[in-house]
This record gives structure tokens, C-alpha cells and sequence, in this order.
């Protein structure tokens, strides 16, 4: 199987639980973490993203995060600014609330696009979605996959990895705004 960089927002660092969690969404974010270190999958990471994961992350997800590292399953790279990229979802959200939730989460984007164009998020109502609104006017987001690890019924995240973790069109943010009711 050909192993794929995944970007791995924070929130799903910040969700994992341990082996005692009861919640589903500590649980899924969990067993999806546990997944991504079992199969031969790579996590991404620029600076920007591991001081979030810093600032965030749960015991477990500090523990697997170690775990990928002596994997050799850890990718850290220095993504430059995209300021065109920037420019055009600025101009494109259009509100200032727009603009803070889409400019929050922009780095794991510039980090999916230097690499395998996959990003791991819990965030659906918001980012995905605006995303997936300006995927429609900017080209370089069209390709990206956003996977949802707490979605287990809809999305069957643990399964595309298993198989892969392919770029299905379901997946991309091309696709997502056609879902959404």
C-alpha cells in the first residue's frame, strides 16, 4: 500500500482519548489516530500546526504522536505563505466571520497542498463547508480530501485508511457543498 501525509488538524489531537475514554467522539478520534500508526500512513506537520497540537492535544495524542516519530512516520515540513491563496479567500468569505474561521484552519490547507492534499478534521459546520463554497472559485482546493474521523457512519474514515486513503470524490472539498442540506 502506498502510505499517504495526512494533515491532522489539532481538534482531533485535542478529542482523542485513552483507553478509558467513554465519549464517541474521544473514541473515534482514538481509534483513528491508533489506525493512521498502525497502517503505513504519515502525519504532516509545520510549525504552525504542532504549536497548535501543542497547545491542544490530549495525553494519547501526545503519546501516538511520539510513537510516529519513532515510526519514522512524521513529516515536518516549512510550508511558505500562499499569499495569492490568502488573498482570494479574503476576498472570497466575504464576512469577518467568514474570514476568521477560514483563515484559522488555512495553514493545514497550505500543508495538504504541499503534500498528498489530504486533510484530517473534525471541523464540518464551518470550515469544510466554507471551504468547500470557495473550492468552487480556487482550484488548488478543489483536489483536497477532508476526512471527518468522529463521521465513523457516513464517512467510514478508519476503513479509507485501511483501503488507502484515496482521494474518492465524496471526500473532496469540490464535492462537499453538494451535501450539505
Amino acid at each position: 500500500m502506498i502510505s499517504k501525509r495526512l494533515v491532522i488538524d489539532a481538534s482531533v489531537a485535542r478529542s482523542s482519548g485513552g483507553e478509558d475514554a467513554i465519549h464517541p467522539t474521544s473514541i473515534h478520534c482514538r481509534d483513528f489516530l491508533q489506525a493512521v500508526l498502525d497502517i503505513c500512513h504519515k502525519v504532516v506537520m509545520t510549525p504552525d500546526i504542532k504549536d497548535e497540537w501543542d497547545k491542544h492535544q490530549s495525553v494519547f495524542a501526545l503519546r501516538w504522536r511520539r510513537r510516529m516519530v519513532a515510526k519514522g512516520k512524521f513529516v515536518f515540513l516549512n510550508v511558505s505563505v500562499d499569499k495569492e491563496l490568502w488573498d482570494k479567500i479574503y476576498r472570497i468569505a466575504g464576512t469577518d466571520r467568514k474570514r476568521a474561521e477560514m483563515f484559522k484552519d488555512l495553514r493545514l490547507l497550505e500543508a495538504a497542498i504541499a503534500t498528498d492534499k489530504t486533510v484530517i478534521s473534525l471541523d464540518d459546520n464551518t470550515a469544510r463547508t466554507f471551504f468547500s463554497q470557495a473550492a468552487s472559485e480556487i482550484n488548488a482546493l478543489k483536489e483536497i480530501v477532508w476526512v471527518n474521523p468522529d463521521q465513523v457512519e457516513e464517512e467510514t474514515p478508519i476503513e479509507w485508511l485501511e483501503s488507502g486513503a484515496k482521494p474518492e470524490s465524496k471526500r473532496l472539498l469540490a464535492t462537499w457543498c453538494d451535501r450539505v442540506p
